[in-house]
């Protein structure tokens, strides 16, 4: 699968050091550079680039106003590089893969590229899933039926293992001990039995890569994973609380009672 990528900097020098760091990820080919944002646009929606590396801050449009000039088509994987962290939430709000620093660090680099590949992986699975769906609805409409009532069942597209930069230091956690996750905005809190992560990044994102069988969301900012859960607590106006392996409790609101009730018993 090769990740066809575009890369918009102002700065020659910027896309020079980019592409040298690019190099060495077989599956990347970079199919062009754009010096401003006008430039990008047109190149974004005749190219039709898998990824785009897009600085945040140029002359005239900037990286932001790129994002939103290619909505009316389906967008490609954006990652902003920039040398101002301050536009950290913003880039993630754009729904970004990720937040890259100038000079860019090659294992942070790496990683971005790991979840690009998991996004493309993703999306062409669900892509070829559609169409198989769209066929046999034409030419076998009962096996249609089977294949719907089956769909999703494979756990291979989730992750098992996820890279969280917290505190300076990255760490890599095991999805399975992951008890409950927060959300704080673009940030999601991360709680396992004995500690607890900030992962810069949205609950929408977060829930794609999380096993929907085992990942529940049980309040707008919540999300548990089930296996955790070892005991039910009724509360009043029908919401409960679930108690997890640590002892940690975590409120069920309404709206979200009848979900956990269908995998809690």
């Amino acid at each position: 699968m090769t990740i066809r990528t575009l890369i918009v900097d102002d700065e020659k020098l910027a896309i020079q050091g980019l592409q040298l760091r690019l190099e060495k990820f077989e599956d990347v080919e970079v199919i062009g550079t754009c010096a401003n944002g006008r430039e990008a646009i047109r190149s974004i929606k005749t190219e039709k680039p898998d990824l785009v590396f897009l600085d945040i801050q140029m002359p005239g449009f900037d990286g932001f106003s790129v994002v939103k000039g290619v909505m009316e088509i389906e967008p490609p994987l954006f990652v902003f590089v920039t040398a101002f962290e301050e536009h950290a939430i913003r880039a993630f709000e754009a729904n970004a893969v990720n937040y890259l620093m100038k000079p860019v660090d090659e294992d942070k680099l790496a990683d971005t590229i790991e979840r690009v590949r998991v996004r493309m992986a993703e999306k062409r699975s669900a892509e070829e899933a559609e169409k198989l769906k769209n066929v046999l609805n034409e030419v076998a409409p009962d096996a249609a039926e089977e294949f719907a009532e089956g769909d999703g069942e494979s756990t291979d597209r989730y992750e098992k293992l996820i890279n969280i930069k917290d505190r300076g230091q990255i760490f890599r956690v095991e999805i399975e001990t992951i008890e409950h996750i927060e959300a704080a905005g673009d940030y999601m809190c991360i709680y396992t039995g004995d500690n607890s992560l900030i992962l810069r990044e949205t609950m929408k994102d977060l829930e794609r890569r999380l096993d929907p069988r085992k990942f529940q969301r049980v309040h707008r900012s919540t999300i548990v994973n089930l296996d955790q859960v070892r005991q039910v607590k009724p509360h009043t106006n029908g919401e409960c609380f679930l108690v997890l392996e640590s002892g940690a409790e975590v409120k069920v609101s309404r709206s979200y009672r009848d979900v956990v009730a269908r995998f809690v018993h």
